[in-house]
């Protein structure tokens, strides 16, 4: 499939079925997290596969935007690990290296017929927490995975985009 034509399928999908996920597509999703670029390629990044009874009973408890997902996928990064600017102190890679492994991750998704939701709604601090992760990680997103329930859609507002000369401008 085309890119252009892969970004404009996938969507928020907030109906799952209960139908698993294979392992043989998780692990390709998996990979092309693993191919995604990151700042001096450090890796910084982890993904928790949250999938057990007592792993989704946990999420769903912290989340209400995990909406029937099979499999989540909780996106972290190492802060010991991330890329730091030598020029700004406070410039670093390590959310922006999730992003774009957590990217790479949904768009490979959807090219096998998955659907996913980026979900920011959580509490990071106590989902560290509950899922006992080192100190020196810090939760980005959470991707729940699946495949959709019969009747799913992408919400009303999916299409709409704001003017490109809104958002670009050439110098």
């Amino acid at each position: 499939m085309a890119f252009l034509d892969l970004a404009r399928e996938r969507y928020s999908l907030r109906t799952f079925s209960d139908r698993p996920v294979e392992q043989e597509k998780l692990d390709l999703v998996l990979e092309a997290a693993l191919i995604a670029p990151t700042g001096k390629n450090i890796q910084p990044w982890r993904i928790h596969v949250l999938r057990s009874a007592e792993a989704l009973a946990k999420i769903n408890e912290l989340s209400p935007c995990i909406f029937g997902a099979p499999l989540v996928l909780l996106f972290t990064y190492d802060r010991s690990e991330d890329w730091q600017s030598p020029l700004e102190a406070d410039v670093r890679s390590g959310v922006e290296d999730v992003s774009i492994v957590a990217t790479h991750a949904m768009l490979e998704a959807t090219e096998l017929g998955l659907g996913t939701i980026w979900v920011n709604l959580f509490p990071n601090t106590e989902t560290e927490r509950a899922f006992d992760l080192p100190k020196t990680e810090r939760s980005v997103l959470l991707m729940p995975i699946g495949y959709a329930a019969e009747g799913a859609h992408p919400s009303r507002l999916h299409a709409q985009t704001r003017a490109l000369d809104e958002l670009v401008d050439y110098r």
